[in-house]
């Protein structure tokens, strides 16, 4: 329901009898972008190579922080963005703009927490906000994501007499390259409060403490304070066994001035998000594993944006390759690409909260329709699955609308597992474990066969000669791996029974197999990479200099310095003492050469 006096983009007084007329008036409203911005302090003002590297440590973390509030005349409107000197496209703006604030219909009172993902502008220059890049070969595959923003928004709307309109409305956003949800939001609950207080020298004071901050590095326990409070949280690495937390707890005395511990920096309340489909969660399992388009219509942003990423951490530590939008909105630069009925709808899920998608959507397969998410220790009643043709009226009930059949049957023992725990009010955080594990004992029964299959494609290492290229990886053929699932397949490791064979070959067909299998063949092409870098490093390089003409010497030295630069820019997974070998190796060539030629090989880059 709208909130009275509500007028303009985003927040409007508009009631739901045409909802695509109001749609299309409000599609038609500009986003506006304030000039505001926080000043900056003397000494960044000195020098611009100052003030950047300054910021340095903010970089690692955030890309910006964003106020965006409510203009009477002129709608949604970024009022600051501090640090000053931070970078955004008008099309990243505008993104900001409408995402950072709930649709009209969610009539959001008080204070609400909630996330959005928007992608990069195309040619945006590399610049020191990649200083994260060089801890990326560290991270887990699913926590990479280079291509897009994520936004964390803290939203307040209370009643303010003295404003025209009759309300309080700000965003503080925090734009960051991480899809650290629980972290940010926390980080946000820490601090937003205070800003809505106390205003723009709050805020500076925060940023300056995030510019203090240690960098991100994965697999680090870090200490981090912010207006006050220290965070104690680790961040996780591609080493990290798979389903084990690294839970940070307090072990020493120097530890009580931690204020919050974080367990995770990344998972959402996977059972709260779940509680009200859980009955059918794990045919939302495989309908993400196959990269199939998928809406959640939600009455907040709030439950939209929790249950997309919990759809999306489902299929952990396989990551979902396609597009997904926590909160998506009618004034999204994707929303004619992503509502087209030109073509099948995309690989891409999408988190609503306008009617109006329950119309402009309607062709999609897959629909979940969910109601308000119950705080900790209340269930809410469990949603049907229904036909799709039932989702005709804007007020339709909650439940699954597809006609979509699972290849796998259904696992009872989850579900009573699931459910003894709701009528022993067992606590949230205590079913996330349980249905986190499920998922994750799921997925890796159904990978582990891709993953034995793909790594018998790699050639035998007594293949590898350091006078030839490194040889190829075998072809994929899915037929020849469709034959091994009969002994290895994934009854091995998993009790639920049906049609796997049916499942793998739907999946391969998916951006989730593309993606995979595209990762799986770089990291072993790399691998191929440094084993013969190894082998080169083996071999009695001068003696076969001493056999070889000066033009071939030379080429040698040339091919070696570029395998050093490629194991480099490429992180290969070389052993430390091998690059030293080499450029030893390196060395000792080029002294044994005639002085002219010493000279300009010394010249032509690091040995």
């Amino acid at each position: 329901m709208a909130l009275p006096g509500l007028a303009g983009s985003g927040l409007s007084s508009r009631g739901p009898l045409d909802e695509a007329e109001a749609a299309a008036e409000e599609h038609e409203a500009p986003a506006v972008v304030a000039a505001g911005a926080l000043p900056q302090d003397d000494e960044e003002d000195e020098g611009r190579g100052r003030g950047l590297l300054r910021w340095d440590g903010f970089s690692a973390w955030l890309h910006c922080v964003c106020v965006v509030g409510f203009d009477l005349e002129l709608g949604q409107a970024v009022e600051v963005i501090y640090p000053q000197h931070s970078k955004l496209t008008d099309k990243e703006k505008t993104n900001i703009c409408y995402l950072s604030f709930p649709d009209s219909n969610s009539g959001c009172l008080g204070d609400t927490q909630f996330c959005f993902r928007f992608r990069q502008s195309s040619g945006r220059r590399v610049s020191l906000h990649c200083l994260l890049d060089q801890f990326d070969k560290d991270l887990p595959v699913y926590l990479k994501d280079p291509a897009y923003f994520y936004g964390y928004v803290y939203f307040r709307q209370v009643r303010d007499k003295t404003l025209k309109r009759g309300y309080f409305q700000k965003s503080l956003v925090l734009i960051s390259k991480l899809p650290y949800i629980h972290f940010f939001h926390t980080v946000l609950k820490q601090i937003a409060p205070e800003y809505f207080e106390k205003s723009e020298p709050y805020l500076e004071a925060a940023c300056n403490d995030v510019d203090r901050w240690p960098a991100p590095v994965p697999g680090k326990t870090l200490h981090l304070p912010i207006m006050g409070v220290v965070m104690k949280v680790r961040i996780p690495t591609c080493h990290d066994k798979p389903g084990t937390t690294q839970i940070v707890q307090l072990t020493q005395q120097a530890d009580t001035h931690i204020s919050v511990i974080l367990p995770t920096v990344h998972e959402v309340d996977l059972f709260r998000c779940f509680c009200p489909v859980f009955l059918h969660s794990q045919m939302l399992w495989e309908l993400v594993l196959l990269g199939e388009p998928l809406v959640v219509m939600a009455p907040s942003p709030s439950e939209s944006s929790e249950t997309v990423l919990a759809l999306v951490n489902c299929i952990s530590p396989l990551k979902y390759f396609s597009d997904f939008r926590p909160y998506f909105t009618i004034h999204d630069s994707e929303f004619k690409e992503y509502t087209t009925r030109t073509q099948a709808p995309p690989s891409v899920i999408l988190g609503v909260t306008n009617p109006f998608f329950a119309k402009t959507l309607q062709h999609w397969p897959h629909i979940i329709r969910i109601g308000d998410l119950k705080p900790a220790g209340e269930i809410p009643k469990q949603v049907k699955v229904k036909k799709l043709k039932n989702l005709k009226t804007l007020d339709s009930k909650p439940g699954v609308y597809t006609s979509y059949k699972p290849y796998l049957n259904r696992d009872e023992e989850i579900i009573k597992q699931l459910q003894k725990g709701v009528q022993q009010k067992r606590p949230s955080e205590a079913q996330s474990v349980i249905l986190r594990r499920y998922f994750l004992e799921l997925t890796q029964s159904f990978i582990i066969p891709l993953e034995r299959y793909v790594a018998s494609l790699m050639p035998l290492q007594k293949s590898i000669s350091p006078w030839k290229s490194p040889p190829q990886l075998r072809q994929f053929l899915p037929e020849e791996f469709m034959k091994t699932l009969e002994k290895t397949g994934p009854q091995l490791t998993s009790r639920i029974k049906g049609d796997w064979i049916g499942l793998y070959r739907h999946f391969l067909k998916s951006p989730n197999f593309d993606g995979w299998f595209k990762t799986r063949r770089k990291e072993m092409t790399q691998k191929l990479e440094a084993l013969h870098l190894e082998a080169l490093c083996e071999e009695d390089l001068l003696l076969w200099t001493q056999k070889h003409t000066e033009v071939e010497t030379v080429d040698l030295v040339l091919k070696l310095k570029n395998k050093l630069l490629q194991a480099d820019r490429e992180h290969l997974p070389v052993k430390p003492d091998t690059m030293e070998k080499l450029r030893t190796h390196i060395d000792a060539i080029i002294l044994a050469l005639p002085e002219d030629l010493q000279g300009i090989l010394l010249k032509t880059g690091m040995t």
